[in-house]
């Protein structure tokens, strides 16, 4: 049995009949010298989802996947200097139209209500806790979030309601 990756399973949600039409139509793959505009969304949903920070770390991300390339419908990996161009050469039109196709697609093939909470017989009350990093030698306020006094760095919880 193989295993599939979360990311490869999010990419199947994709209808790809109706991103190719999309291609087509915005002749986004004329050009293309080996990165298609299928290889493009993926990379930069790997980087949206998996938080890299640089077209380096999204190349290298997508490498140590390497198992996985035909599960998420790539050849290769797109190389830095490949991702920097198609990023600063190609239109954006053509996801534009992809976020309103999987919009209307998604909207129409999974119900979105509330109705369940409706039957809720008491409050809910949901707390958000975020993080924020701070460097005890210019804050030494935080007392390292209680731990010993050698620690290198503190933290502050900021709690929403």
């Amino acid at each position: 049995m193989r295993k599939i990756s979360l990311f490869s399973q999010m990419l199947s949600l994709i209808p790809r009949d109706k991103f190719d039409r999309l291609v087509s139509k915005h002749a986004s793959d004329k050009h293309q010298k080996g990165i298609t505009s299928w290889t493009h969304l993926v990379a930069m949903l790997f980087c949206h989802i998996g938080g890299a920070a640089s077209v380096r770390d999204i190349s290298n991300g997508l490498t140590s996947t390497t198992g996985n390339l035909s599960h998420m419908g790539i050849g290769r990996v797109p190389s830095k200097s490949s991702l920097s161009y198609i990023n600063k050469n190609r239109t954006p039109e053509l996801f534009k139209a992809v976020y309103f196709m999987l919009l209307e697609y998604l909207s129409g093939t999974h119900k979105f209500s509330r109705s369940g909470l409706t039957r809720l017989k008491r409050k809910v009350f949901l707390a958000d806790a975020s993080v924020i990093p701070l460097c005890l030698k210019v804050f030494d306020w935080p007392s390292a979030t209680g731990r010993a006094i050698e620690a290198k760095k503190g933290s502050v919880d900021c709690h929403h309601g």
